[in-house]
């Protein structure tokens, strides 16, 4: 078992009701109920990390920017022969966009996916050596890396807290736990870079992630299963 991954919780109990849930009164309170929170999350997921699978910073951008309105199981299945027949910066660079995106087609939105690949591999030898670069500002100016996909890159593939990946798990649990009232992705990011450790933000945002597909999930989420139904005083928890 990967472990980022955990085995369903057994614990069933009472849900408590939100109106029951203690709302943290002041500063002090809330850093505590953020460290109770975080501590919750690394019994869940110690060893969360990125489920795009890659063997270097290149095909995790390239995962990255694949997964743009794609699940990652369907990015996984597309990857392997993708890397073997592109398996260099310098093939995706010289790639036919037609043939790319054929190739691509199964994630979506492939012919913008695939003007951003070979734009992106371009950019990087050219500007960059052919190695992605490890920086915020350099990888903006990379065809296809907004912020999100930034983040993961720096994260994951160098270890560079350099932000928070804030996708559409951590948007909505994060406004559950009322860790951010935002809707704006980088506003939330910046109100959970405030609240959450730096140390914490790479391992943070990938169990939030996990934490969203296996117990808190978005059309019914596992209330009575939560170890964080003690904290959590959101209005839609499932009370049966």
């Amino acid at each position: 078992m990967d472990q980022s991954q955990v085995a369903e919780p057994t614990l069933v109990h009472p849900v408590t009701p939100p109106k029951k849930v203690p709302k943290p009164k002041n500063a002090v309170e809330r850093k505590a109920r953020v460290g109770r929170i975080l501590a919750e999350l690394d019994k869940l997921f110690p060893a969360a990390t990125c489920a795009l699978n890659h063997e270097n910073a290149w095909q995790l951008l390239v995962a990255t920017i694949l997964s743009a309105q794609c699940t990652d199981e369907r990015v996984n299945k597309v990857t392997p022969d993708l890397f073997r027949k592109y398996p260099t910066v310098e093939d995706f660079a010289n790639a036919s966009q037609d043939e790319l995106a054929n190739d691509i087609r199964s994630t979506g939105f492939f012919n913008n996916k695939a003007r951003s690949l070979i734009g992106a591999a371009k950019r990087i030898l050219t500007d960059y050596h052919g190695k992605v670069p490890q920086t915020m500002d350099q990888l903006l100016t990379v065809p296809g890396a907004a912020r999100k996909t930034a983040n993961v890159v720096l994260g994951t593939a160098f270890g560079i807290p350099s932000g928070i990946v804030v996708d559409t798990h951590v948007t909505r649990i994060s406004q559950r736990l009322d860790l951010t009232k935002n809707t704006d992705p980088a506003k939330i990011e910046t109100d959970l870079m405030k609240v959450i450790p730096q140390d914490k933000w790479i391992l943070f945002a990938h169990q939030l992630i996990h934490f969203g597909r296996q117990i808190c999930a978005a059309r019914k989420p596992r209330c009575a299963s939560c170890p964080l139904d003690p904290l959590c005083y959101a209005k839609d928890k499932t009370l049966a």
